[in-house]
């Protein structure tokens, strides 16, 4: 059996984790003043946001301590480190995203049946600001997200927030010109229900890469082609593509020769070609020699038991 381990980060880099520290410092300081600001205001839609938010700083926190800990080596109890812990990371985003949602769907429900004052000066200034603090965020964050999971999730709530303060704008103004105070809790609500599908679309990934499913982007009819392609190689089976974490996909197979004579340089050669192909360099390969057992009429492939 061959093995071709070079680990890679699984996209979690330095610059990644340098982007994350400097949104991670902004939304904390900006989630102090959000809280403040909704007790002051009375606003709903303030204090959703502010929820939302404070899972901003846990999903950046969480984003930041998986890096640091994945970093560590390998041993002998896990032969993957603990890369892994990014989806584990992404999986709590998830499900404090969908504990926020609910939280200000119940208390949006009860603002609803009893109207509360707002002030709309106070939810207009607040909203400005948090509109600046999370495009800056999501700039910071933007990179990362297609090569990490885990920033991924953080950019996704930062997203989430971003258009959570528009709304929070637009309630402001609506409320400033007509009064009506009942668009604050119907705003929160919203927002809410916007947060509830980026959480089930973060969970599905988790999910996907927990339950060993074939990594984005990879089709495994094409795999077997590139293997099959490659001289020498007769068939191959039990196929299997996984990944531990963002970046990291990997693949393991039996394939079929006629003979195991020259097997270094045909593994090079699938090694190069799966590479190529498919961007997947941690490979696991076993040989199998074809045998050919004699009927009446001709050779045929003797079948495996």
């Amino acid at each position: 059996m061959a093995h071709v381990h070079p680990h890679s980060s699984g996209g979690s880099g330095p610059g990644s984790e340098q982007r994350l520290w400097i949104a991670l410092a902004m939304t904390v300081a900006f989630l102090v003043v959000e809280v403040v600001a909704s007790i002051v205001t009375g606003s709903l839609a303030l204090l959703s946001d502010a929820g939302h938010m404070a899972t901003d700083v846990a999903g950046l926190g969480i984003a930041l301590l998986a890096i640091r800990i994945g970093r560590q080596p390998a041993d002998l109890r896990r032969s993957f480190g603990y890369r892994r812990l990014e989806i584990l990371a992404a999986g709590i985003n998830a499900a404090g995203l969908f504990l926020v949602a609910t939280y200000v769907l119940i208390e949006a429900v009860g603002r609803l049946l009893t109207p509360t004052p707002v002030d709309s000066t106070g939810m207009l200034i607040v909203g400005a600001l948090g509109l600046a603090v999370n495009a800056v965020a999501m700039r910071l964050l933007y990179a990362g997200q297609r090569a990490s999971i885990n920033v991924r999730g953080a950019y996704l709530e930062v997203w989430a927030d971003f258009l959570g303060s528009v709304a929070v704008l637009l309630a402001a103004a609506l409320i400033g010109v007509t009064g009506a105070t009942w668009i604050d809790p119907a705003v929160a609500i919203l927002i809410a229900l916007w947060i509830l599908p980026r959480g089930w679309s973060l969970l599905k990934s988790v999910l996907h890469v927990l339950l060993e499913g074939t990594p984005e982007g990879i089709d495994p009819a094409q795999v077997e082609r590139t293997i099959l392609s490659v001289r020498g190689v007769r068939r191959v089976h039990d196929l299997h593509l996984w990944s531990v974490t963002t970046g990291v996909p990997l693949l393991s197979a039996h394939v079929e020769l006629d003979k195991l004579d020259g097997w270094d340089a045909t593994l090079q050669a699938l090694r190069d070609a799966i590479l190529e192909s498919h961007s997947i360099d941690h490979v696991t390969l076993q040989p199998e020699l074809v045998t050919y057992c004699q009927t009446k009429h001709s050779p045929v492939k003797c079948s495996r038991e």
